[in-house]
């Protein structure tokens, strides 16, 4: 297991360079950070060139690569346009973003596989059929209509909260904004868990556990739901990644002041120094969370080994 974590980490050094690399050129090379510094009005040229010699935007992109991630390496995310360090903005996003992220992982495996292991077990009833069509009208359903109907309907004529989340975004009040993230999610980890469910059931070591006189409980939870979630786990590790990367439209619909907030705010004004240091923390989140969804396969299932 120690060999093959190691030979993982490894692996993973040319991935973060590689997608980091891409995301500074795709910034840098796309767009004018002078331009989006200066806002209406087009900059001099030499207020021009003092603020790229300031950023170090004067520089050939190879060598502003280097210079970012040897700083990157050593914790200084760089500086925003605003003066205002990136490390502060992360300081201040991401714990909102990961509060909104928990809630949504938090729904999304309650509900997702409590619905799978039903409509699984009952394929084919109407109950499994109800389930399928709103499923397949979630992940029909645009996010931000879902988020917008859910505010409008709950929050403006209702009052059952708050249109907007405060600025502490507590739990409480993320619960909506992470019911709405986690719709689309939710919709495939019930359909991904009912198939899971259906296949194994007609697996021999389900049809001898049941030969065996074990209770339908036992062979439902330590037999057939430990193995069919091996899909399930591989998706939601996978998604946690997606759902911090991908909140800019929940997080602008209930104003949350997160990630996606810091990197919209980011693109808008071509703050190339913030956007690409939250996608880089983004990128790491990704890889770790494929590692320990990895790592996770020997619990699940005690037949894979690491070599």
């Amino acid at each position: 297991m120690g060999r093959y974590v190691v030979r993982r980490l490894l692996q993973m050094i040319p991935v973060f360079v590689g997608s980091t690399l891409l995301i500074f050129l795709m910034v840098n090379v796309m767009g004018d950070p002078i331009a989006g510094l200066c806002g209406d009005k087009q900059c001099d040229a030499a207020t021009a060139a003092q603020l790229k010699r300031e950023f170090g935007l004067d520089k050939p992109v190879w060598q502003q690569y280097l210079t970012y991630m040897g700083n990157v390496f050593t914790g200084d995310f760089g500086t925003a346009f605003n003066g205002q360090k990136v490390t502060e903005l992360m300081s201040t996003a991401f714990p909102v973003t990961i509060r909104l992220t928990i809630v949504a992982i938090l729904i999304e495996i309650v509900v997702g596989i409590t619905l799978g292991v039903i409509t699984g077990l009952k394929r084919g009833r109407p109950v499994d059929t109800s389930v399928l069509l709103l499923t397949l009208v979630v992940i029909s359903v645009p996010t931000f209509v879902t988020g917008l109907l859910l505010q409008l309907l709950l929050g403006v004529q209702w009052g059952w909260i708050k249109p907007s989340v405060s600025t502490d975004a507590t739990f409480s009040e993320l619960l909506v904004p992470g019911l709405v993230l986690a719709s689309v999610s939710l919709a495939y980890v019930t359909r991904l868990t009912r198939t899971s469910i259906a296949e194994n059931r007609r697996s021999d070591y389900v049809r001898t556990a049941v030969a065996k006189g074990l209770p339908r409980g036992r062979v439902i939870t330590r037999h057939l739901l430990r193995n069919s979630l091996i899909p399930v786990v591989t998706f939601i590790g996978t998604d946690i990644g997606a759902l911090m990367g991908g909140a800019i439209v929940t997080e602008r619909i209930f104003n949350i002041h997160g990630v996606g907030y810091q990197l919209y705010q980011g693109i808008l004004r071509q703050n190339t120094q913030t956007v690409v240091g939250f996608v880089t923390v983004l990128v790491l989140v990704f890889l770790v969370a494929n590692l320990l969804v990895d790592l996770l396969y020997a619990v699940l299932d005690p037949r894979i080994r690491y070599a």
